[in-house]
């Protein structure tokens, strides 16, 4: 079936070495635009011997309903854009700017001899809850609206499509909504051209979970799903099973605990069978709910251990992935303590002993409370460089239903937003979105800057205004990383 073959033509088709995956990184394509497919899904194409991305497409001022956009890549980590496969229609009564164009999916159908993409459908109050359907001869489009149902009657949230590697029938998951007569998850198989879904194959009760996805081993199956705190991340759960149609596992946690995934959501995953290795990778979201259109992207690696059963979602700040091969490394930084920085204004060394040698960076607002960090090496070249922060301005959002502030009158910050100067250039200014970690817990985002050639370069970490303050986050330690080959 195609699938396999799509599987099998990996291996010949991406010679390519991977540039470097940068997890909540700011991403842009080939023409320098920022990749925007958020809520995104990749689909390894043997006529074009290319992974292809199908996402969200937002920019601020249109959060939703923005239509479907599309890219493709040799090496999961530099991507083409082709503009918008699916774009909304003005006035169309499923697919205009009113409604909800969410989670896109796509795969072939080997009997229609068409690419067939699916969707969470909805209106902009998520009373319809319905399943979305195009098709397309070209995979990158357009794609042309067929339908939006309602799966054998069911409601329908959080789209997704799994296709079994071995045999090659492919299965939509999906959440039947939060009402109280809701909150399951379905596992269920399409037909054989895959336009229309035919059987329940297996229902998670009462979880109260979405953002479903399924992972594929020589041995087992395991979904992963995220709780359903809105766009607010939280601990991804995975269950496991010998077969589709169950007996599953009690769900567990994926990553450490606290860490609400990498602050993440799930959404997809992919199986790269490569000559030397199978790897699997785990394809989430780091939402900003304050602004969607400034949403990142987690892509992180899975440890699967068949005999223990277990399953986890692995942290790197860089990684080179060989798609050919199917082998990843976690890349090699240097890193700088905040022990050693110097303070300005009203910051200064904290002890913490969750930080690194028991000290943390604290007190940073705007311009006259900052931290440096001297004596840097730097190639001349853009590099990665990944700050290490604590963020508690949340009071524990992210773990609770509803995400009902716990004072009178509060309201959620979500983040902080530093300002980043190299070599005291303030002409020059990075912003670093920090998004809200539990107390005590130390998280990391990147940004990709050029330090000069030599030891002598200085980086300089303020706060800007976030919508509420001028707070920048708690600094740990911050790490530079090699420049992509």
């Amino acid at each position: 079936m195609r699938v396999c073959k799509a599987l099998s033509a990996l291996l010949l088709a991406s010679a390519a070495q991977a540039k470097y995956i940068v997890p909540g990184g700011r991403w842009r394509d080939t023409e320098g635009n920022l990749v925007n497919a958020h809520a995104g899904s990749i689909w390894f194409d043997k006529e074009s011997s290319k992974f292809w991305l199908f996402g969200e497409y937002k920019i601020e001022g249109q959060e939703e309903g923005g239509g479907v956009s599309v890219y493709s890549s040799d090496d999961l980590g530099t991507w083409e854009s082709h503009g918008l496969a699916l774009e909304p229609v003005e006035g169309h009564p499923y697919i205009s700017t009113e409604h909800i164009i969410q989670r896109p999916k796509v795969v072939y159908s080997e009997e229609a001899g068409q690419y067939h993409m699916w969707w969470h459908a909805d209106n902009s109050t998520y009373g319809w809850l319905l399943q979305g359907f195009a098709t397309s001869d070209n995979i990158a489009g357009p794609y042309e609206f067929v339908d939006a149902v309602a799966p054998l009657g069911n409601w329908s949230q959080d789209f997704g499509l799994f296709t079994d590697y071995k045999d090659g029938r492919s299965y939509a998951l999906y959440s039947n909504g939060d009402r109280a007569e809701g909150r399951d998850v379905y596992l269920t198989s399409f037909n054989s051209n895959i336009t229309a879904l035919d059987e329940v194959i297996y229902r998670f009760p009462k979880f109260d979970l979405e953002a479903p996805t399924i992972i594929q081993t020589d041995k087992s199956y395991w979904a992963l799903m995220s709780h359903k705190t809105g766009y607010r991340p939280n601990n991804v759960v995975a269950f496991r099973a010998d077969d589709l149609s169950g007996p599953w596992s009690q769900p567990f946690i994926v990553s450490p605990l606290n860490t609400r995934t990498f602050n993440s959501q799930s959404g997809f995953s992919i199986r790269i069978e490569g000559s030397k290795k199978t790897t699997y990778l785990y394809i989430g979201d780091q939402w900003d709910s304050n602004s969607l259109w400034e949403s990142r992207y987690i892509w992180l690696p899975v440890d699967i251990d068949e005999r223990k059963k277990t399953l986890e979602v692995q942290w790197h700040d860089v990684y080179d992935l060989n798609v050919k091969t199917g082998e990843w490394k976690g890349v090699k930084g240097t890193t700088y303590k905040g022990k050693s920085a110097k303070t300005s204004g009203n910051a200064y060394k904290q002890e913490a002993n969750f930080g690194t040698d028991g000290v943390i960076l604290t007190g940073i607002y705007g311009n006259d409370s900052t931290v440096t960090f001297e004596n840097i090496e730097g190639t001349g070249k853009p590099q990665w460089i990944s700050f290490y922060y604590q963020n508690t301005d949340d009071m524990g959002f992210g773990d609770q239903p509803g995400g009902t502030p716990d004072r009178i009158g509060g309201s959620w910050q979500l983040r902080r937003i530093s300002s980043v100067v190299v070599n005291g250039d303030t002409q020059n200014v990075e912003t670093l979105y920090q998004r809200d970690t539990h107390k005590g817990i130390i998280l990391s985002t990147p940004l990709q800057l050029t330090l000069e050639k030599g030891k002598r370069n200085t980086i300089t970490i303020g706060g800007l205004y976030n919508g509420w303050d001028y707070k920048g986050a708690d600094i740990d330690r911050i790490v530079v990383y090699p420049p992509e080959k």
